[in-house]
């Protein structure tokens, strides 16, 4: 089972950003991570960089050459777990406006997000979108804290 950890931050919100994800598998050996990655943009939002940090995952699973069947994605940003699992269905009904009749924010990342994973899925990729609690301790959602914070300290 491939496991995927995402995070953004912001320096500031709006503000300079950036993201990083962590991809790690099970072995009988332990968890080695496989692939990570991180950047930033100057000027941006946090909710930005954590939608961000997983198109840029998903981006680099594409890629892979032996591609799992299976993925399991942790983002500790409820805006991205409820908004891809949840939300993005009312979205799209709705010409990608909020209950409110508002423009979607971050509509261009949101699009990116939703094309990307239903491209992966038909593929025959599973993925399973799970929440986890920020900085409460989990080893590769820290890393991926670090790592996006490193990014903006390279702008």
């Amino acid at each position: 089972m491939l496991h995927i950890y995402t995070d953004g931050s912001c320096s500031g919100n709006p503000g300079a950003g950036g993201w990083a994800y962590i991809m790690v598998t099970e072995t009988l050996q332990g968890d080695p991570i496989i692939a990570r990655d991180s950047g930033g943009t100057p000027d941006t939002t946090n909710n930005r960089m954590e939608i961000q940090a997983v198109i840029s995952a998903l981006e680099a699973l594409k890629k892979m050459t032996d591609m799992p069947r299976a993925v399991t994605l942790y983002t500790d940003s409820q805006y991205v777990q409820k908004g891809i699992t949840e939300w993005i269905h009312s979205w799209k009904r709705n010409s990608w406006r909020t209950s409110g009749k508002r423009q979607v924010k971050n509509l261009d990342l949101w699009q990116e997000l939703d094309a990307l994973a239903a491209g992966l899925q038909s593929g025959g990729l599973s993925i399973s979108w799970n929440w986890i609690r920020g900085h409460e301790g989990n080893k590769y959602n820290e890393l991926c804290d670090k790592f996006a914070k490193n990014a903006i300290a390279l702008l």
